[in-house]
């Protein structure tokens, strides 16, 4: 059994091209890797595309993990052409011969198998025993399909059982967690488009995060796959669990003397595209405040800063002014301190 280890959550994302495309594949993956993917998964629903796997792992960096439905070919191919994790949902590949040649297979090659569970691939007989999809009935249904692949001498499993529903997700690998040792791919499957997609599974994988479950992530969103991981790493920097520069920013009042919202944006764009800004795995925090309220005092935890005044403002650094600057040359200013800092 793998044992969890804790010194690293890694990021996932999904290719949104077509697999057998194996430029645009391709393509797609090295610009998520360049921001901070670290495991990629492509779909695999024909046999073009599991024969595409060999070319494409030839022009990536990251792992890839092939993700196969009904067909239990398509696993074997996939398998061959150099996939380095196999995900399934043992329940829709057939008869228990068509499982045990896919974990023959993976043996084989030392190849890790992921089951996945969702709430809308529960088996029947599960379902009817519990009326509904419950955590208690997809637990139910992950621990027989471990049961199944340790049947065949496999052991090399990650575990996944997702559902669109935040707190039935929360609860179901919470009572997974508390059952099972295997290392757990958790996320909020369906999650919808960008903003509320990212506000469930902000609250789905933190609270689990939290809680200490949850080995790898994926933030599952209707939009781009570059916003999957800008999301995935902010929350994982908001709960301390990654580097990075954190920027916070006043909600803005009446008292507030700058255009809060443009200046932030104005920074966090420098900082997402800007080697030149700061050297790369910098940890800081930056501060944007509207007046002197929430200025150097409020935000002197910030290690640099901004602050409005009349008719001009402040960049600070640990509370204390470093200089004074018009309004329109603010964001220069700090840029061009934080420079120096690197």
């Amino acid at each position: 059994m793998i044992i969890r280890d804790k010194s690293k959550i890694t990021i996932q994302s999904m290719t949104k091209t077509k697999t057998a495309d194996t430029a645009a594949t391709i393509t797609q993956i090295n610009s998520l890797a360049a921001i901070g993917c670290d495991i990629i998964r492509v779909a695999v629903p024909d046999i073009e595309s599991a024969d595409a796997i060999a070319k494409i792992k030839g022009n990536i960096t990251i792992p890839l993990v092939a993700c196969i439905h009904f067909d239990h070919r398509l696993a074997l191919r996939a398998i061959e052409a150099g996939a380095d994790k196999i995900r399934i949902n043992p329940g829709n590949i057939g008869s228990k011969e068509n499982v045990k040649e896919i974990a023959d297979a993976c043996n084989k090659k030392n190849i890790p198998i992921r089951i996945g569970v969702n709430g809308g691939s529960l088996e029947k007989e599960i379902l009817a025993k519990y009326k509904a999809v419950t955590p208690e009935a997809m637990v139910e249904s992950i621990m027989n399909h471990i049961k199944l692949l340790n049947e065949f001498d496999f052991d090399n499993i990650w575990l996944s059982a997702k559902t669109s529903s935040v707190p039935l997700t929360v609860d179901t690998y919470r009572l997974l967690y508390e059952q099972t040792n295997y290392p757990l791919h958790i996320g909020i499957t369906e999650a919808g488009t960008q903003y509320t997609g990212i506000i469930k599974s902000s609250i789905g994988i933190g609270a689990l995060l939290l809680d200490g479950i949850g080995d790898t992530i994926r933030v599952s969103l209707t939009a781009e796959p570059e916003e999957e991981i800008k999301a995935a790493k902010a929350i994982l920097q908001a709960l301390n669990l990654r580097s990075g520069t954190d920027i916070i920013s006043c909600p803005t009042c009446g008292r507030c003397n700058i255009d809060v919202m443009k200046i932030a944006q104005e920074v966090e764009q420098a900082i997402e595209t800007g080697s030149t800004v700061l050297a790369p795995d910098t940890t800081l925090t930056i501060a944007i405040m509207g007046c002197a309220v929430n200025g150097p005092g409020e935000a002197k935890q910030a290690d640099f800063g901004i602050a409005g005044g009349n008719n001009e403002g402040v960049i600070f650094a640990k509370g204390e002014i470093i200089k004074k600057a018009p309004m329109n040359n603010l964001v220069f200013e700090l840029l061009e301190i934080m420079r120096a800092h690197k």
